[in-house]
């Protein structure tokens, strides 16, 4: 079994051992006592979470700082990381956001023409601890047959036992509110990149990614962004064309305020698109139930088919909880009929929904691209065309 078998050295000793220059020597711990053995990686310290693997051959920025990996310890599958550094630009939020980080082979040198740090020290002025040099496929084999579940990553302490005891008094994501901890504290606007804005739109925030106000500026809408508790009320008052749930991280079915915010815009009428955790809320608000999934959806490779069309799409994904629905027929809801409008093809997971009787629909996908790809960015699309259709209803062109 790949792993520690013995307990190591006080990270001194051990460093004296290896010699001047030699990375300082850390430890990965599971929940279940399996440990491995690597060198520290960014921040010098110890960090606990949710252990999940993503699958992306590219976009690491983008997945380090997504809200959704809030409090959780990311295994990165591809072996190479940090080769093109990191920039300004490509952060999705204000900050890197994941708990933890685990490469395998880390970049010695960043070479692209946008860099502008190396992820080394990118994460050790962000304070994020990681460890390199782990065999990450068998951690992420492991987790396959497992599950995802807590873990620590210690370059300070690494005395097995410790660790162990640490991370298994660490909190579970099952029953989480996490959203919360994430969104935006103050309401800000993003201008439709137009000028005069077509579509006015309402965007509870509850981890949202920078890159998806963005997508929908470029189709001419005003995105006001609004805290993750916002009241229905409270977004009802800017008059929107539609309403907008984002991603993010946790439990759904702790988030009962969005849920009760969005039952309050569905009797309202007005037009609705939610995605990855947005998916969840307006499934909850639906009547369906959520559920933890054995070790999620993360990276930006993962197949789903719309099962109207049979079209398949390679889309984004970071999601460790799910909707239960009927994957065939209809579905009726205190809000009308709903459908199940895309599947997952690796395991038959929920991966949207379509109200029949009222503007809504979800997807637990990521069409903003951010790093991509591009398959499904037709959705925000087909948002601006249920707002379209909601203004003509109303007799405003």
């Amino acid at each position: 079994m790949t792993g520690l078998d013995r307990q190591p050295a006080p990270p001194e000793w051990e460093q004296a051992r290896r010699g001047p220059g030699a990375p300082r020597r850390a430890v990965l711990m599971l929940e279940d006592g399996r440990s491995f053995a690597g060198d520290a990686f960014g921040s010098v310290g110890e960090a606990f979470g949710e252990a999940v693997f993503s699958t992306g051959m590219t976009g690491y920025q983008e997945t380090l700082t997504d809200p959704s990996f809030h409090r959780q310890v990311v295994i990165m599958t591809a072996p190479h990381i940090g080769n093109t550094g990191v920039n300004d630009t490509d952060y999705e939020s204000d900050r890197i956001q994941v708990a933890g980080f685990v490469v395998r082979d880390p970049s010695r040198l960043a070479s692209n023409w946008r860099a502008q740090r190396t992820l080394d020290d990118e994460l050790e002025n962000a304070g994020v601890v990681g460890i390199s040099g782990v065999d990450t496929r068998a951690l992420t084999r492991h987790l396959r047959e497992r599950g995802a579940m807590r873990c620590g990553v210690s370059s300070t302490d690494t005395d097995l036992d410790s660790l162990l005891d640490r991370v298994r008094e660490s909190p579970e994501m099952v029953g989480a509110d996490l959203a919360p901890e994430v969104s935006t504290d103050q309401p800000y606007v993003v201008e439709a990149r137009s000028g005069l804005p077509v579509f006015t739109v309402a965007a509870l925030d509850l981890g949202i990614k920078r890159n998806t106000p963005l997508s929908m500026a470029a189709l001419g809408c005003e995105v006001h962004v609004l805290p993750a508790r916002s009241t229905a009320a409270e977004l009802l008052a800017l008059s929107p064309d539609g309403v907008f749930l984002s991603n993010g991280p946790g439990d759904p079915a702790r988030a009962d305020y969005a849920v009760e915010t969005l039952t309050g815009i569905l009797a309202a009428g007005v037009p609705v698109f939610g995605i990855c955790f947005g998916n969840q809320v307006l499934a909850r608000a639906l009547g369906f139930e959520t559920y933890k999934l054995t070790y999620g959806h993360r990276g930006v490779n993962q197949p789903v088919a719309d099962t109207r069309t049979g079209r398949i799409a390679v889309t984004s994904h970071n999601h460790g909880f799910a909707v239960r629905a009927p994957l065939t027929g209809t579905t009726d809801t205190p809000h009308g009929r709903v459908e199940v409008s895309h599947v997952a093809l690796n395991d038959d997971v929920v991966e949207g929904l379509t109200c029949l009787d009222v503007p809504a629909f979800s997807v637990q996908f990521h069409p903003e691209a951010a790093p991509g790809p591009h398959d499904a960015q037709g959705l925000f699309d087909r948002f601006c065309g249920l707002m379209a259709a909601g203004r003509r209803k109303r007799g405003e062109g």
